[in-house]
């Protein structure tokens, strides 16, 4: 299996922490050139300046992947800086709401699908177009365990996680004989900010978490670095249109 990559280029969303951060970095390892993007400027300039004091190639770029101007800008600077755009993580998401459905509230519901998924369809209409004219590309979309069942208390999330993976399928689909390859990894529960927030003002919680998982812990973002390079790497060459679970056996049960 190749997981060699040589020259090329990878665009994160949602760069500044968490599974986007870690994935930045391990594109950079890997010796590509990396994009990083996030409403958060000081956490993208942080990530990509750790990239050049370790001998890599990296630009941070602030962007709000629910407006439509700033992800072609972003686009548009990615091709200015580096020429084209061979690896596409299109991560940014918002956290889940804590209620039943009949809770949630109006806003709540348009900042999640906003981001969640709005996101998601604006990065990949403005990155398609460039894969198709240099002849080829990978992308990968953070869906979730959430958008593989049902998730009680947190449906608005789950909603739009469901459509992360129907977009993400119907891509790979449309793209599939143009040398595109288009798949969504789903994490479980996995140790970072949006975790932390969530979780551990309970101790209970937390505890709850982790037993969810066959495993018996929560998952590192590293882990999730790791399926989003494969999913990009030659070795995912015959695998498009997948929701890749890394759940610590969740989903098996």
């Amino acid at each position: 299996m190749s997981m060699t990559f040589s020259g090329q280029v990878a665009l994160v969303t949602g760069a500044a922490a968490g599974i986007g951060r870690a994935t930045a970095l391990a594109f950079a390892q890997q010796g590509l050139k990396v994009v990083l993007a996030d409403i958060d400027e000081a956490g993208i300039r942080d990530g990509a300046e750790a990239i050049r004091a370790a001998g890599g190639e990296a630009i941070a770029v602030r962007c709000d992947v629910t407006r439509d101007e700033q992800v072609k800008a972003l686009i548009e600077q990615t091709l200015a800086q580096y020429g084209r755009l061979d690896y596409a993580f299109n991560n940014a998401g918002i956290e889940i709401e804590q209620g039943r459905l009949a809770e949630g509230s109006e806003a709540e519901f348009d900042a999640i699908m906003g981001v969640n998924v709005k996101g998601v369809w604006l990065c990949m209409k403005h990155q398609l177009p460039v894969m198709l004219a240099q002849g080829g590309g990978a992308i990968v979309n953070t869906a979730s365990v959430a958008g593989l069942g049902a998730a009680p208390k947190m449906s608005i999330y789950a909603a739009s996680k469901h459509a992360v993976i129907g977009l993400t399928k119907s891509a790979a689909i449309e793209y599939a004989k143009k040398q595109i390859r288009v798949n969504a990894v789903c994490p479980a529960v996995i140790d970072t900010d949006m975790f932390r927030r969530a979780y551990e003002a309970d101790p209970r919680k937390a505890e709850f978490a982790a037993a969810m998982h066959p495993v018996g812990r929560i998952g590192k973002v590293e882990e999730i670095a790791a399926a989003v390079l494969y999913l990009c790497s030659d070795g995912a060459a015959f695998t498009t249109g997948h929701a890749l679970a890394v759940d610590g056996g969740a989903t098996a049960i």
